[in-house]
């Protein structure tokens, strides 16, 4: 049985997501027509380390404190599920990190693609990468414009703003230099300097809108509701003509060296969700209210209220396709033959290879060296270990358990 003595939850923000999604998500459902999709994101996020996916009771082995810790959703749009895969995932990329500056741009859709984007998210979505995958490659062969070589570069897909609107973009970390088309040797970038934005602009823009214009000449795209005039021809050459003058958003960031300092500065993109939970003030009243930072004056921090409704709706907004891969590899970083082409890159740095091939690590090892918290340690006498004891079972389980598998003891010595 639990023992007697004092027992706990885990510490939990003060506000979720989640919170938001419990107390108005069945208005949401009632007032709204909502795809199957979002449905399951709700119901995972709402669920999330609560009774309703089970758990377990960790007990100390020094002062006999005890909590339940119940299980995460592990869903890729929940606010709490995405540290742990993310300290895994900048654990393997360690080893992949070249003693090279890095540099970060960013490629941005002009909002007049919105409405379209948001009807054909998976379509949109694959054009970027495509578009931005092209762009930079050619770039990078260029000796005009680039440096002559096969470069390799990350990226990864935003769709949000601040204020949780759809704003579609892709981050990109390009290290400084590229294979030589033979793999010969190593051609490095001048410093502090990649690609004229002005240049890779336009080509991005001309080759993500060719792109679309084949895709409605395929009719590979949809265009529901409010959208159904741009099914017309001429509607949507207009469109394309639009976007082809306009000036389109290329930010170049200045290269960095460290390469602990990439890994962190990685980190900050690669596993975000459209909203994290300590941005979030309140939560009363319908209303939400949360912080963001006001680019546009100077980055100040600053706080936005929405109606419960237009909350959800607006994270919402930003649920991937099912199976899509938002953080792709390219060029000589492509998953493929990424091993064989960062041994070379390392041969022509006159770098030492990775000490080993990096093995996972258990989940407490990764949050004590990434985050700095023990949990395995005792959270009240601050000496002992928690150890599990016992196994808590989802609700929807009990009814399938015979009564001696509802509780699962573990050595507790």
């Amino acid at each position: 049985m639990i023992s007697s003595k004092k027992t706990a939850r885990l510490k939990t923000p003060p506000l979720e997501v989640a919170d938001i999604l419990r107390r108005y998500a069945a208005d949401y459902k009632r007032d709204h027509s909502v795809p199957l999709a979002h449905l399951k994101v709700m119901h995972y996020l709402s669920v999330c380390r609560t009774k309703e996916l089970g758990g377990h009771i960790e007990k100390c082995d020094s002062c006999g404190f005890e909590i339940q810790a119940y299980n995460s959703c592990r869903n890729r749009h929940c606010p709490k599920c995405q540290s742990l895969t993310k300290a895994a995932w900048l654990e393997k990329r360690k080893s992949e990190l070249l003693p090279i500056d890095y540099f970060h741009n960013v490629f941005t859709l002009p909002h007049e693609i919105n409405p379209l984007a948001l009807a054909n998210k998976k379509s949109i979505y694959t054009m970027l990468f495509r578009a931005v995958g092209e762009t930079l490659t050619e770039f990078g062969e260029d000796k005009k414009y680039g440096l002559g070589g096969k470069i390799g570069f990350i990226g990864i897909l935003h769709t949000w703003d601040q204020k949780i609107l759809d704003h579609f973009h892709l981050h990109c970390l390009i290290p400084g230099g590229c294979l030589s088309f033979d793999k010969s040797k190593w051609i490095s970038t001048r410093k502090n300097f990649l690609f004229d934005v002005k240049e890779l602009s336009k080509t991005f823009r001309d080759k993500f809108t060719h792109l679309l214009d084949r895709a409605f000449k395929k009719k590979e795209l949809i265009f529901p509701g409010r959208l159904c005039y741009l099914s017309d021809n001429g509607e949507f050459s207009s469109l394309l003509a639009k976007l082809c003058t306009k000036d389109w958003v290329v930010y170049s960031k200045e290269s960095f060296v460290d390469p602990e300092y990439v890994l962190d500065y990685l980190g900050r993109y690669t596993h975000r969700v459209a909203i994290s939970n300590n941005r979030l003030i309140a939560i009363e009243d319908n209303t939400v209210t949360f912080s963001y930072k006001d680019r546009k004056d100077e980055g100040k921090i600053k706080s936005a209220a929405l109606t419960a409704d237009e909350f959800i709706r607006r994270f919402l907004l930003h649920v991937l396709p099912a199976n899509f891969v938002r953080i792709r590899y390219f060029g000589f970083l492509a998953n493929r033959y990424r091993k064989e082409n960062l041994t070379l890159c390392r041969k022509h740095l006159g770098a030492p290879p990775p000490s080993s091939q990096p093995t996972p690590k258990p989940i407490e090892q990764l949050m004590l060296e990434l985050c700095g918290l023990n949990i395995t340690l005792c959270p009240l006498c601050g000496q002992g270990t928690m150890k599990t004891v016992e196994i808590l079972f989802p609700p929807s389980h009990e009814k399938r358990l015979s009564s001696n598998m509802k509780h699962r003891f573990y050595n507790t010595s």
